[in-house]
């Protein structure tokens, strides 16, 4: 497989365009099935965002695994890649791809609401390729005893600390404040906390000084702020957008992302929301479909930055987002990237490790073996 180049969220280069264009896919003519998970991060939604929380994954595969517990042999009558994501930022960097008509017998998308919905999906066989939160992919190598592989990751933290408060300037700031987020013991909870851990210990407050409170979903959170804009509030995108088009008070106080990078250093762990895993059925039988597929997920990706108008109309017709002027806005806030290879393998080993010293059972029990990363070049 050729080398590609990393695109970080906030690059908008398209220079390759030409090549990629000549180089549309084909259909795949074998046969492709494997065996065999923010509720979408859809801003019309009404349930809570599993891009970022991830709440029942373990249970979800546990119950998949059992009514399935060998994998669904390769078929030979199928020509289409199934193709599983969520609603929210990870199909948003899809949606060019879900979109080109040169794809449609090479590919068959489907959206869920919940990640615990394509967990099953992937271990039942009914997907073969699927966009995950990131722990959700390691608690479906563990309980698949390692027969996935993440080959990508296509979204860093879209996690911000919203409010309307003049007077939060820092972290120290939030001391004595209350932070609104959605699920106890889940990745925001994860990720709010371990920040907080490194904030107070560099800057000398107690991090046990900043209460949390946890809401049942992310539309509560923002209605709150809309209400009440000197609330404090930790939302996903494109939540954190709509909250902030409603009360023109609130801002941005904290962008997660950045704030995790800080932490990290320079070769550190990035805060990584979503990847993309397959099976290592369709690793083994069609390699070249593998490559295919990253060849057009990485331009997918770029057009979903560097078109931000074709990208917000198409993010509405897929029932994302409502609006297309909030999805327009949202997109340079989601943190849709392509990373792969050692680079993905780096800034994600090391999230994990974070997360599972937080709690194991948020990572599966165990951390992934190296089997873990597709690094074929």
């Amino acid at each position: 497989m050729k080398s590609r180049r990393f695109l970080h969220y906030l690059t908008t280069d398209n220079s390759r365009g030409g090549n990629r264009a000549a180089r549309r896919f084909v259909s795949v003519s074998a046969a492709l099935a494997m065996t065999a998970a923010l509720a979408g991060c859809s801003a019309s939604g009404s349930r809570n965002v599993s891009e970022t929380t991830g709440q029942t994954e373990a249970e979800s595969v546990s119950e998949a695994s059992s009514e399935q517990s060998q994998e669904t042999e390769v078929s030979q009558s199928r020509d289409l890649i199934r193709v599983g994501s969520l609603k929210g930022p990870t199909s948003m960097g899809l949606v060019h791809m879900m979109n080109d008509e040169s794809l449609s017998e090479t590919y068959d998308f489907t959206m869920a609401a919940a990640a615990d919905e394509l967990l099953a999906s992937m271990v039942s066989g009914e997907l073969d390729i699927a966009l995950l939160p990131a722990n959700a992919a390691s608690v479906l190598y563990n309980k698949t005893e390692g027969k996935i592989q993440v080959i990508d990751i296509n979204t860093l933290g879209v996690l911000y600390l919203v409010s309307g408060d003049p007077s939060i300037t820092s972290w120290a700031d939030l001391a004595g404040k209350t932070v609104y987020l959605t699920g106890k013991g889940t990745t925001p909870d994860y990720v709010l906390q371990y920040l907080l851990r490194e904030q107070a210990a560099a800057n000398g407050f107690d991090a046990g000084d900043v209460k949390l409170e946890y809401k049942s979903e992310a539309t509560e959170i923002a209605s709150l702020l809309s209400e009440n804009p000197d609330a404090v509030g930790l939302l996903p995108q494109p939540f954190a957008t709509v909250a902030m088009s409603q009360n023109e008070a609130l801002r941005l106080v904290f962008d997660m992302t950045s704030e995790w990078d800080k932490v990290q250093g320079e070769g550190g762990s990035r805060l990584v929301t979503g990847v993309t895993v397959v099976s290592d059925s369709l690793i083994e039988t069609n390699s070249e479909a593998v490559a295919e597929f990253l060849d057009a997920h990485e331009e997918s990706a770029a057009l979903a930055l560097s078109e931000p108008d074709e990208t917000a109309a198409l993010v509405v017709k897929e029932g994302i987002i409502e609006k297309e002027p909030v999805a327009k806005k949202a997109l340079p806030y989601c943190s849709i990237v392509y990373i792969e290879g050692e680079e993905m393998k780096s800034a994600l080993s090391g999230y994990l490790e974070v997360l599972f010293e937080q709690d194991p059972k948020s990572v599966g029990g165990a951390l992934p073996g190296d089997d873990f990363y597709y690094l074929a070049q």
